[in-house]
């Protein structure tokens, strides 16, 4: 959708969206913790099964769902980081703590970078916190040659979406940022502490090796599906990028952040974030209301869809190219060397 066809100014979206926002607790909780004790029960299942010397391919089917619910509780984390899911922030700060050591995330320090996020997306002058790494066309083609190669490794979809979900939550949130604050440092150190001790404890009772049977499939696939939503989300053929004066945040809700239509199954443990251009508008709206806004307002559904089997096409973008306004392939690169563009390396 192009940002004309909205209402027009954000104080308009404001007031549409306002109904929207600020989580019911009563639901909230029901959510929460309906979706806590399905995460515990299968993982109980799965440690059984293994303890149990089951077949490990049905402990492996028993990880999709699981992996499904460990989504779900990111999303409710996300929530929380926004100040959505409750009215009371130290209820919000509780389940989102809790969330987020579920999900290997150091919370205070996510939250932080998580904002950066939302107050840049779209701003090529302010990339590299919270985002997934985009070079221009130009900048890939005035590169140093080692960039380059490291841009190609990352925007690989076998590093992007195999290696980097375990490098980021298993590696990456291990260790503070730089110019983090000290509520950062002491989320970072926080998390690092508690998760040592809960893998300790797994480890003096049933065994290191059942434990990573168990939780190494259900993070390697939660985290390749936290990869992919958040990559889909704002990497796409259309999607908007701008510089400085001229970078608009109506704009980079609507035409920079995706409409993924996923099928219900995949929307509920998702927990609807798939609508992130209505969460990019109004952040503070809770993940079970962004369908209802959706539908009962009525320019947020001109936006295009990007449906399940389209959005894999992103993965094959690589480079923003500004002039044609438009996610490039590697090939664009070949293009220009055979038009005899001065520069090309």
């Amino acid at each position: 959708m192009n940002s004309t066809d909205a209402p027009g100014r954000s104080r308009d979206w404001r007031s549409v969206l306002k109904p929207y926002e600020g989580g019911d607790a009563r639901r909230s909780l029901l959510q929460f913790s309906s979706t806590l004790v399905l995460y515990l029960a299968g993982l109980a299942a799965a440690f059984v099964m293994v303890l149990g010397s089951w077949p490990y391919w049905a402990v492996l089917l028993l990880s999709l769902p699981i992996a499904g619910l460990h989504v779900r509780l990111f999303i409710i984390m996300h929530d929380c980081g926004h100040n959505a899911y409750f009215r009371n922030p130290r209820l919000s700060a509780f389940v989102g703590r809790t969330c987020a050591l579920i999900a290997f995330t150091p919370y205070y320090d996510w939250v932080r970078t998580h904002a950066v996020h939302h107050a840049t997306v779209g701003d090529l002058d302010r990339r590299g916190v919270g985002d997934v790494w985009t070079m221009t066309l130009e900048e890939y083609r005035a590169a140093p040659w080692w960039r380059r190669g490291a841009y190609r490794v990352y925007r690989n979809p076998i590093f992007l979406l195999g290696f980097g979900p375990l490098l980021l939550f298993l590696v990456v949130f291990r260790f503070p940022r730089d110019s983090v604050s000290r509520r950062s440092l002491r989320s970072v150190l926080a998390t690092d502490l508690a998760l040592a001790a809960i893998v300790a404890v797994f480890a003096l009772t049933i065994g290191i090796l059942p434990y990573l049977m168990v939780m190494l499939p259900v993070l390697i696939l939660a985290g390749t599906a936290g990869v992919w939503l958040f990559f889909v989300q704002h990497q796409y053929r259309d999607v908007y990028w701008s510089r400085g004066e001229s970078w608009d945040m109506e704009r980079a809700a609507l035409d920079g952040s995706s409409f993924y239509d996923l099928p219900g199954i995949l929307r509920w443990f998702s927990g609807n974030i798939g609508y992130h251009h209505i969460h990019h508008l109004n952040p503070r709206i809770p993940n079970y209301s962004l369908r209802r806004c959706w539908r009962e307002v009525a320019p947020l559904r001109r936006v295009q869809p990007i449906t399940l089997w389209s959005g894999f096409r992103s993965m094959f973008l690589q480079l923003w190219d500004e002039e044609s306004q438009t996610l490039v392939h590697w090939r664009a690169l070949r293009a220009l060397r055979d038009s005899g563009s001065p520069g090309m390396a």
